[in-house]
């Protein structure tokens, strides 16, 4: 009998640069063998050299776009990216606990690589609260772990798998806390679940081109889900595809500053 093509929702701001937010997403979940559907949660006025603006939608608008996929769509997973503020992350609370969706993703953007906030200091709490119990999976790294826990950053794997668990004792059924922050010669992630740890190791890319790399593996984490016998393999297939597109960046030229991953590498 032939699987059913999965159907991945990503609920996510849109990046005008295309390198990050929805458009990384979608780009992920296409070149995973995954349909992408879509919910924007903010647009913002970004190229690879940084934001320059960010416009929201009231929260209501962002529970009809989710009602009106679900109403017509078989979603099997779902990947949270920015969420801008406290109303719209319990928009995306209320409607998860409606259509309770198999697989959640919830990457924990808050702040781009231009320094840029990407949520507001008052929805933290919120996230934390209302959304992180209902995560399948947290895709945290570093400075996020620690913004949600109110802590400094760690600074070492030890530390890491500490505050991993103790993200998941906050509701999520597990946590992978990716560790590309650490003064590392690798990139060390560490996948925290119930029955225990595991280290999901792999190279550090020397690349200039790096912008999208947490919406990138979020997404292909989700695409993914429903394609492995289980979360650890799910990753592992996720960070291997990253790796491929950092490294394969450098055949793109796009703009002036960090620029994309490249999504397609396997393609073009």
């Amino acid at each position: 009998m032939r699987q059913a093509l999965p159907h991945v929702l990503t609920i996510a701001g849109s990046d005008s640069g295309g390198g990050a937010g929805i458009q990384a997403d979608l780009k992920t979940f296409s070149a995973l063998g995954a349909y992408g559907a879509s919910v924007i949660t903010a647009l913002t006025a970004q190229n690879t050299r940084g934001v320059s603006a960010i416009h929201t939608p009231d929260a209501a608008f962002i529970s009809a776009q989710i009602d009106a996929v679900f109403d017509d769509i078989r979603i099997d997973a779902v990947k949270i990216g920015m969420l801008a503020n406290a109303s719209i992350v319990r928009a995306v609370a209320r409607a998860l606990e409606r259509y309770r969706p198999a697989h959640v993703v919830l990457d924990t953007v808050m702040i781009a690589k231009s320094q840029h906030a990407l949520l507001a200091p008052d929805a933290v709490a919120a996230l934390r609260d209302e959304l992180l119990p209902l995560a399948t999976l947290l895709t945290p790294n570093l400075p996020e772990a620690a913004a949600l826990l109110g802590t400094l950053s760690a600074t070492d794997e030890a530390a890491m798998r500490d505050q991993g668990e103790a993200l998941r004792a906050l509701g999520a059924q597990a946590v992978l806390m990716k560790g590309g922050h650490l003064p590392a010669p690798d990139s060390p992630d560490w996948l925290i679940e119930a029955h225990g740890t595991l280290r999901v190791g792999g190279p550090r890319v020397p690349v200039r081109n790096t912008h999208g790399t947490g919406c990138t593996l979020s997404a292909a984490i989700a695409a993914l889900a429903l394609q492995h016998e289980t979360l650890a393999e799910a990753v592992s297939a996720a960070k291997t595809y990253l790796t491929g597109a950092l490294e394969h960046s450098t055949r793109l030229e796009v703009g002036h500053g960090v620029g994309p991953v490249h999504h397609f590498y396997r393609w073009w």
